[in-house]
């Protein structure tokens, strides 16, 4: 999963980073684990740069425990210094058990009260085992919480787990009634689970899918033509994928390309 980049603007900028699958007992709520490390020189800052996931993550650092909600755009961090993070990339069926409204949290990062998650992941990360180690334990002290927190999802929950896997893995669903069909379900109820699950309408999580598959082609192979990548991605013509590159990114897919740095 290290090699996956998708969503990552400018991969050649990020500090150490590993994505680590859920353990089995975890994996109706967790996508995968992430976990950057960074230092980085006095006085110097490392901006990130990503297009998310159209998903709400819970992190750990080393002062607080925070809940990212979904985003609508481009989003960046600082880094500065030396640190950590263990985060959580979460499957829809988490998510109601820790904000009661993901609409609300639309591009916030929101603060939690949750002392024994932060305790156990941050003695994982702040122990003398060797990186890896240090890393496996985290992610079991992390996947230990949620499994003796959160309830077994109910059917629902399940189904927006597999709404979310459908339209995230899935190329060929270019449309929500493309995803409802698969699924067996109107669009109605589609947009619904979306709302109370993810927090973004399913059709923006169509196409952030397209979006992050652009930039990563373009990031790629700097010498393909912008416009096969929107037909191949199911764009109607090259304008279309750049007022999305736009509205999205705030910038065109000739800049994007111009800047990137490889995979």
């Amino acid at each position: 999963m290290g090699s996956d980049w998708r969503g990552v603007l400018y991969p050649a900028r990020m500090p150490s980073f590993n994505r680590v699958p859920p353990p089995e007992s975890v994996d109706a709520w967790v996508r995968w684990f992430w976990i950057p490390e960074w230092h980085v020189a006095p006085g110097r800052v490392s901006r990130q740069e990503i297009i998310a996931f159209p998903a709400c993550n819970l992190a750990v650092e080393p002062d607080l425990v925070g809940l990212a909600g979904p985003t609508t755009r481009r989003s960046h961090r600082d880094l500065t210094g030396r640190g950590w993070t263990v985060g959580a990339l979460l499957h829809p069926a988490a998510v109601p058990h820790l904000v009661e409204d993901p609409v609300a949290v639309r591009d916030a990062y929101l603060t939690l009260d949750l002392p024994d998650l932060h305790a156990a992941v941050s003695a994982a990360m702040t122990s003398d085992d060797e990186g890896a180690v240090r890393r496996s334990r985290a992610v079991d002290a992390f996947a230990d919480w949620l499994h003796e927190n959160l309830p077994a999802p109910g059917p629902e929950a399940l189904l927006a787990n597999a709404m979310a896997d459908l339209i995230d893995g899935d190329p060929s669903v270019l449309q929500v009634e493309d995803a409802a069909a698969r699924l067996g379900v109107s669009v109605r109820t589609l947009q619904r689970l979306a709302r109370q699950y993810v927090g973004l309408p399913p059709a923006a999580m169509i196409r952030r899918r397209r979006l992050q598959e652009a930039a990563e082609r373009l990031r790629r192979d700097p010498g393909t033509h912008i416009a096969s990548v929107a037909n191949d991605l199911g764009y109607a013509d090259h304008a279309h994928l750049t007022t999305d590159f736009r509205n999205v990114l705030s910038f065109t897919p000739s800049a994007y390309r111009s800047t990137a740095d490889g995979p």
